[in-house]
């Protein structure tokens, strides 16, 4: 090799060695606190973001009761994901930089059985009041944590007249994947929202709760107030909210169609 190519070859060396340092430098870490709702989805966004922009993506997830906590208390985040009433009253309370927020999916709640399991019929107020009557035992979030999916269940139980009725036979878990229950033959039947149903293996959705008795819940991000790196924050909210990626939030169940 010549002295003229060796200092090229070298030249390009330390220009892509400092380059490299310098992309390293720059990437930051977006602490995300995400309501269990979308947690399939993010999480796999997370991970492409990651790969494109070389930001790295901290999730946590809660009911939203619990991020509301998290966030009152000062807990370190850059991105919030709740409901859009939520996220529109945290900008309020000066928790979430007002006009950031972005509705990323829309989700209804739905009905899942263990699979293989018959499936009852739940297509009216009457028929899932009897489903829930003829149910050995039943599942859904707790609603003392703040959970939407758990409030609004609770109160269709009130509605129907039976929520003294299964007491006894349910079970209040704290967040997370409650269908993870019925898949192991737990519990037989369980409530909540479609899209924290369709990633766990092992149930069935038997369908979405009656329209008069439905919930639609939209989930949308926001730029926390606190966030200490607000560029690629902003970068992570756009990045989900790509149409491109529209079909995967179908497919988990976040594109709730009456």
């Amino acid at each position: 090799m010549g002295a003229a190519t060796t200092r090229v070859w070298l030249s390009a060396l330390v220009a892509a060695v400092a380059t490299a340092a310098v992309g390293h430098a720059q990437a930051a870490e977006v602490k995300v606190l995400s309501a269990g709702a979308v947690r399939a989805i993010v999480t796999d966004l997370a991970e492409a973001f990651h790969q494109e922009t070389g930001h790295t993506v901290t999730l946590a997830f809660g009911t939203v009761g619990v991020i509301r906590q998290k966030l009152t208390a000062g807990e370190p985040v850059d991105v919030v994901i709740m409901s859009d009433a939520a996220i529109d009253e945290t900008a309020r309370q000066g928790a979430v930089v007002p006009g950031t927020r972005t509705d990323i999916a829309r989700t209804g709640m739905g009905v899942a059985v263990r699979e293989g399991a018959p499936k009852p019929d739940i297509s009216t107020p009457e028929a899932l009041k009897q489903a829930l009557l003829a149910a050995k035992s039943l599942v859904y979030v707790d609603p003392g944590q703040g959970a939407t999916s758990g409030i609004h269940f609770a109160g269709v139980l009130e509605r129907l007249g039976i929520a003294d009725a299964v007491r006894a036979k349910t079970r209040l878990v704290p967040g997370g994947y409650p269908a993870e229950l019925v898949a192991r033959g737990e519990v037989e039947l369980v409530a909540h929202q479609i899209s924290e149903i369709v990633p766990v293996k092992g149930v069935t959705l038997v369908g979405p709760l009656p329209k008069d008795l439905q919930k639609i819940t939209t989930y949308s991000a926001g730029l926390a107030a606190r966030s200490a790196v607000p560029e690629a924050a902003r970068a992570f909210i756009a990045f989900v909210a790509r149409p491109a990626f529209k079909a995967r939030f179908a497919g988990a169940g976040l594109d709730y169609r009456e």
